[in-house]
């Protein structure tokens, strides 16, 4: 049975083409499509977006620009990713919202929380930017958070690989994807699904997390529906 509402977790890398930067309209139109297709089941939508193709801290550590500045400049990233999304959205006939923990009025409208379940009542898909707000926090962090304040069924997070693995499969060729995880489970055997305090506070909040390759038409929609793909983390 499909979910009521979801939580999608896109990195920013989704929005480019493999191996470069930036933002990339077929890239972005692809991904548009495949959330149309969820859409259209009925099923709400929360999507929060990173902001790892335009700029990301870890990845600029020595370009001398302080730890809290460097990560509002990915905040903004994700703003800039969040518009593009959201017109491809609505080039295909679906009414999106933008909700930025970061206010920039002329692109998008401040996140509150009661503005964003009524517009998910009213079948919008709601996109929220500028991740937490804060430095530090990571937009793993911002889904989790947004999930749990919009009362998400789920949290997809849309990766690259098939799932969570024993070990590195682009290093291994004998490593193991796992169909189903506990939450004690990841954490005993050092799983890295998403930064601590992310994955904390969805186990705090039983929050389930299927993570899954974004890259296969319809594995979002099969994610979406509660079908057995990826890996399933779980209490």
């Amino acid at each position: 049975m499909s979910y009521k509402r979801i939580m999608l977790k896109l990195s920013g890398e989704a929005l480019s083409k493999e191996g470069e930067q930036g933002i990339d309209h077929e890239s972005v139109m692809d991904l548009a499509k495949e959330i149309q297709s969820v859409a259209k089941k009925g099923i709400q939508i929360v999507i929060v977006v990173g902001g790892g193709n335009i700029w990301r801290w870890r990845d600029t550590t020595e370009s001398g620009i302080e730890r809290t500045a460097s990560d509002a400049i990915g905040m903004l990233a994700t703003i800039m990713n969040s518009v593009a999304l959201q017109s491809a959205l609505e080039f295909l006939s679906l009414d999106t919202r933008v909700c930025s923990a970061i206010n920039v009025p002329q692109l998008a409208e401040p996140f509150i929380r009661r503005r964003a379940l009524r517009h998910l009542e009213k079948g919008r898909i709601v996109i929220c930017a500028g991740g937490t707000g804060n430095p530090y926090f990571t937009t793993d962090s911002a889904a989790a958070l947004r999930a749990s304040e919009l009362q998400c069924d789920i949290l997809l997070k849309a990766t690259n690989v098939e799932g969570v693995y024993d070990k590195d499969p682009d290093e291994h060729k004998d490593a193991k994807l796992y169909s189903s995880l506990k939450y004690s489970e990841a954490i005993s055997q050092n799983l890295r699904i998403m930064d601590q305090a992310a994955f904390s506070l969805c186990m705090e909040q039983k929050l389930p997390i299927r993570v899954f390759n974004s890259g296969s038409k319809g594995n979002l929609l099969s994610a979406a529906q509660g079908k057995n793909i990826g890996t399933l983390v779980s209490s």
